[in-house]
């Protein structure tokens, strides 16, 4: 059943180019980021109490640009709706997918948005079988690209400590989608959940796209590691993501590119997950000062979150 797999991770991870490296496999394709998905359900745009789509869903998907990357011809998506029966929102979205999968040829459909990777737990509730795959890196470089992202302040800028101190409220923030990731995908056991590292996926990419074909349950495939062939392209300017390049080594590296002092800072507030992720860290002893000012930072940032909703961490039972 699609949805299939849903590749999250807390952005600037690298969920880029897994997509296209999984995208690029001949039996699953991977639909452009979505967004909608929970928010509609959370809203209950165009949804009857119950969860019911209704006629209203489709005008508002269709006014909704990322929906419309998906190429899919607006009365194709009504059809899905056409019945005298009602369907429930999940029954909707797998038969878009089934639909997406149709156009490019493929039986297996999948998502990557990584803002999911708070949703995980609502996800499955709606896909009991669907699968997740949480691709993780260091902290430290996720900040080197944060600021240099043309979307970066838009993202993090929400945050009023953001202005005041970009490390330490990347540090909170990556510790927060990479935690609540982490929570809620154990839940659901190592046959819907499986965790995947950044540095060796670009490191060992046959190996760990094998394992991870391993996981999916499909034949490993060569062609995920030549998607960038025919893509790339060498104009100035252009980011990694626009480029399509290949599998690179190297394209952000905190001990070389990150002051020292940002770095203490960022491992302030975020040092203990970077542990527990098995990260070396540069600093074994912090000063109470910036102690001090990583737990001042993450209480605005905590309370900011809970203030706009957004999911919360939760405690295993």
């Amino acid at each position: 059943m699609n949805p299939y797999v849903f590749i999250v991770g807390c952005p600037r991870s690298g969920t880029t180019l897994l997509q296209r490296m999984v995208d690029a496999h001949p039996a699953i394709a991977i639909t452009p980021e979505t967004h909608w998905i929970p928010r509609f359900f959370r809203r209950r745009t165009g949804l009857t109490p119950e969860g019911l789509v209704t006629a209203e869903l489709i005008a508002s998907l269709f006014e909704y640009e990322r929906f419309t990357r998906l190429n899919l011809g607006r009365e194709i998506i009504e059809s899905l709706v056409a019945s005298e029966c009602p369907i429930s929102y999940a029954t909707f979205v797998s038969n878009v997918f089934d639909l997406y999968g149709k156009a490019q040829g493929k039986r297996l459909v999948g998502d990557k948005t990584p803002g999911y990777v708070q949703d995980i737990s609502l996800l499955h509730d709606l896909w009991p079988h669907a699968k997740f795959v949480h691709l993780i890196r260091d902290g430290r470089d996720i900040y080197l690209s944060m600021k240099s992202w043309s979307r970066g302040e838009r993202t993090l800028g929400r945050f009023s400590t953001w202005n005041e101190d970009p490390v330490t409220t990347t540090a909170a923030f990556w510790k927060h989608r990479v935690q609540v990731g982490r929570e809620q995908g154990r839940v659901l056991g190592p046959e819907l959940y499986y965790e995947l590292r950044y540095e060796s996926l670009v490191a060992e990419p046959k190996q760990e796209c094998a394992a991870l074909c391993e996981f999916l349950k499909i034949r490993y495939n060569n062609a995920m590691l030549s998607f960038h062939e025919g893509q790339t392209r060498a104009e100035p300017g252009l980011s990694s993501k626009d480029s399509w390049l290949p599998v690179t080594v190297g394209l952000r590296n905190w001990r070389k590119e990150m002051p020292a002092p940002d770095i203490e800072r960022f491992e302030a507030a975020a040092g203990d997950l970077l542990v527990e992720l098995g990260y070396e860290r540069m600093f074994a002893n912090l000063s109470g000062e910036n102690l001090e000012h990583a737990q001042r930072i993450q209480s605005v940032f905590s309370l900011a979150m809970q203030r706009r909703g957004l999911p919360q961490r939760r405690k295993l039972p």
